[in-house]
Parts: structure tokens; sequence; C-alpha cells
């Protein structure tokens, strides 16, 4: 293969792999913008559903068809009675959505019993419970469960599945670390006395006494980096290309200088 053969070669798969490169920054750089758009779009739908009236709980027959991406955060107001029964704290290092939550703590979940005999599971808000006691969470609920139906205003949610490295749960404390519902309810028979929503409620209000558990409104907090995200991937794809400029014209050099030291040579 002669000099010339083999630099044509070279230009060729160098220009191959830059293209390549470039095309991919740029397929990444569409994509950010593309999930800025989407991400814009959930905010201001959530932020919607936060804002609106509450409505009624959802009727039982119409469980089998709530879902996250339309049903998630919607404000509901419905009357249940808390029952007597084992109470579970979530363990959490604060919030992503309450402003008035900070630091660690635990969640109070506690299951309640709907006017037609079914169960809703019921996040009653936040407890101040920096090691994770079970003593400090049972004075804290104590008072919830009179026994007396309460008019409860909050927001659906559903539960979450547990992480690969998230810790097993605490069953002699009755701490979990993921709000996995379905476990909680199978582990402490929460699901024996009637069936079970497949929801949550995140407490809004009433506002206990003591004001712990404490409830509270939700907002929207979602980090909106994708504009940044796609001027890097985007900056990084001109990068590449001045780079490959720079390259190319230094085989251009390279060309042009071969033939004048063979004429000298020549010569």
């Amino acid at each position: 293969m002669t000099a010339e053969a083999a630099r044509r070669r070279s230009t060729a798969g160098m220009s191959l792999i830059a293209l390549t490169m470039v095309a991919v920054l740029l397929s990444l750089g569409i994509w950010q913008l593309q999930r800025r758009d989407e991400k814009h779009r959930l905010i201001a739908a959530l932020s919607e559903r936060l804002a609106a009236e509450p409505v009624a709980l959802p009727a039982a027959r119409d469980w089998p068809a709530l879902d996250p991406p339309n049903d998630e955060f919607r404000r509901v107001r419905f009357t249940a009675t808390y029952l007597k029964l084992p109470d579970v704290m979530v363990y959490s290092s604060g919030s992503a959505v309450r402003d008035d939550v900070a630091g660690p703590g635990t969640w109070a979940f506690l299951p309640a019993r709907l006017a037609d005999g079914r169960i809703v599971v019921i996040n009653a808000g936040f407890v101040p419970n920096t090691m994770q006691e079970r003593g400090a969470e049972d004075r804290a609920v104590q008072p919830l469960l009179s026994g007396e139906a309460a008019t409860l205003t909050g927001y659906l949610r559903f539960p979450e599945q547990p992480g690969l490295f998230a810790p097993a749960p605490n069953l002699d404390k009755r701490l979990w670390f993921t709000r996995d519902v379905p476990a909680m309810a199978a582990a402490l028979g929460w699901d024996k006395p009637a069936e079970i929503a497949p929801f949550y409620i995140d407490l809004e209000a009433p506002m206990p006494a003591g004001g712990v558990p404490k409830p509270g409104p939700l907002g929207v907090h979602l980090r909106d980096n994708h504009l940044q995200y796609a001027i890097t991937w985007f900056g990084l794809a001109a990068a590449v290309l001045v780079a490959f400029a720079f390259w190319l014209r230094g085989q251009g050099r390279q060309v042009a200088v071969a033939p004048a030291k063979a004429s000298r040579r020549v010569a």
C-alpha cells in the first residue's frame, strides 16, 4: 500500500469516527430537549392537580383503571376511620414535595376504613424521629386512633417498588425504607379486614392537635436541568468537529509538504 493510499484510508476512518461521534452527541442533545418539553408538560399537569379543588375518592369499581401518569397527586377529600392496627414508619432523609420537611425522620403510615368498609392506607404525616424509635412513633400516632370517623384531605399517591440497594424492612420496629404499601399490608395484616386500595393518600389536612404526625400541602419541585444537559452535548459535538477540522488541516499540510521534500531529494 502506497503512502498516499494509507493517508486516504486514515482520513476516511477518522472521518467516519468523527461523524459518528457528532451524530451521537447531537442525538443526545435533541433527546434532552425532548425530555425538557416532557418535563415542562409534567410540571404543568402536576401543578394543576395540586392546585385543584379536592374531589371525591375514586370509587372501588374505578380502582383497576387508575395509573400514576393520569392520577398521581390528584387532590381528594373523603371520610375514613383509622384502624387500631399496627402502623408503619417509613424512613425519610427529607422530602422532594414538602417545603416544610427537612432532615431525617419518619412518615407515619396507617390503615383507615372507608364508609363502604374497604381499606385505604394514609401517610398521616412527618414525625421528626431521627433515630427511627418505635416509641416515638407510637406516641405520635396514638391520638389518631380514636375510633371516630374524620374528614381527610390529601393527595392520591402510588406505592413504590424497593430498589436493588434498598435496605430490607425492619419488621420488629415496623420500619420500612420505601413506600411499598402492598408489602406493609401483607406483613401487618392490613388487607385482612377488607379489600385494600391500590394507592395510598399523602395527608394534607386536618392537622392533629399536637402537630405530629405533621401533614401538609405538596409542591412540585422536579429538577429541570435538561437545557443545560442539551447545551453540554451540543458543545461536545462542536468540540469534536473543531478537533477533526484541525486534524484534517494537519493532514492537508502533510500532503503539501511531502512533494516538496521529494523534489529536494531529486534535485
